[in-house]
């Protein structure tokens, strides 16, 4: 009966061809290869957002009058709600944290030399995305800080040369936070975000079985060996997983993320505002910023600065690397340090300062 069904399938969805694929895609063994187990625990945390993010949408209500109300519903009446809750937090920050270090690894292995230039720029976009994931769910529970720091985000979005106006009033709905902003990012969040990341993962892991997993410069390919990815690596991702599922429920039931306080749009902002982490640095560069340099706005400049850092950035397979296909190990290696330095070191002080 199993032959029979699987027949069936195999007729209509290919899966022989999928199963022989499985059987001969290899991933390379060397002194790096555990750098490769960090796209994987993106995607699987990419995956528990979309688990618990569905669950909290049964019960999560995007108005202002009951956005806040809807959440502290979830963490004090439904069975196992706040649990739920933290883990979607936790894994956000978790999914955004594995896919910085999933990017450095590519940087300092340069495995972004030909042919993988579109593998590297789907997975910046990709980057790009996650970091529109956190700053749009930061704003649905409602509360003070969120309210707050969704208003000093966008402010700094209304300063971007030329659109900066019209690309704040785009992410609040009108001049000001309030339930039109609440609703657009709610639906950011839930549907366009969602919708627009799993059609570039498809494209990402298809790039990356097309073109297959580097190898650093620095190593032969002929004097690597080679692994099965199905069932050697698949297992050795699979354990992976389950030890970043453990370090998940043990972050989300030992610190469970917190509600606050109700926002309150004519309170004054709490001291200490600031952004989630991963935004940090940026926002205390601006800060060091003086508020004119010459005949130039300060933040403007450095919003063009961090313009500039970004495109660079994303055209790194241009820069990065000869015109034979080599790639220019030690100016990359350099930028890399730099930059993993400046997010570190200025993460660390938007905190303490």
């Amino acid at each position: 009966m199993t032959a029979k069904i699987f027949r069936w399938l195999d007729g209509r969805l290919g899966l022989s061809s999928i199963r022989e694929l499985a059987a001969h895609k290899t991933v390379p063994v060397h002194s790096a290869t555990r750098w490769y187990y960090f796209g994987g625990i993106t995607l699987f945390l990419f995956g528990i957002q979309v688990v618990t993010g569905t669950l909290l949408m049964f019960y999560y209500r995007p108005t202002v009058a009951e956005g806040f109300d809807s959440v502290r519903f979830i963490m004090t009446r439904v069975e196992f709600g706040w649990l739920i809750r933290s883990i979607h937090s936790w894994s956000a920050n978790l999914m955004i944290f594995a896919a910085f270090v999933h990017m450095f690894s590519v940087v300092f292995t340069h495995a972004y030399r030909p042919p993988r230039e579109l593998t590297w720029a789907s997975g910046i976009v990709l980057l790009g995305l996650l970091l529109g994931f956190g700053f749009s769910g930061y704003l649905l529970p409602w509360n003070q800080i969120s309210y707050f720091a969704t208003k000093v985000g966008t402010d700094v979005a209304s300063i971007t040369p030329l659109a900066g106006p019209t690309i704040a009033r785009v992410l609040r709905g009108g001049e000001d936070v309030g339930a039109p902003t609440l609703t657009r990012f709610f639906a950011l969040h839930v549907m366009v975000l969602p919708v627009l990341t799993a059609g570039l993962v498809a494209l990402h892991v298809l790039l990356v079985q097309k073109n297959g997993m580097s190898t650093p410069p620095w190593i032969s390919p002929s004097r690597v060996r080679q692994m099965k990815f199905f069932p050697n690596f698949f297992l050795r991702e699979a354990m992976v997983w389950y030890g970043t599922l453990a370090v998940l429920g043990g972050l989300a039931a030992i610190f469970p993320w917190e509600l606050g306080v109700k926002a309150d749009p004519f309170a004054s902002a709490p001291a200490g505002i600031r952004p989630e982490w991963y935004f940090l640095a940026q926002f205390y560069t601006l800060k060091l910023i003086p508020s004119h340099i010459w005949v130039f706005e300060g933040e403007l400049l450095g919003l063009a600065g961090f313009g500039v850092l970004a495109v660079s950035w994303a055209l790194l397979p241009v820069w990065g690397v000869t015109r034979s296909g080599d790639a220019r190990t030690r100016l990359v290696t350099g930028a890399g340090v730099v930059l993993v330095a400046y997010l570190a070191v200025f993460t660390v002080l938007g905190y303490v300062k």
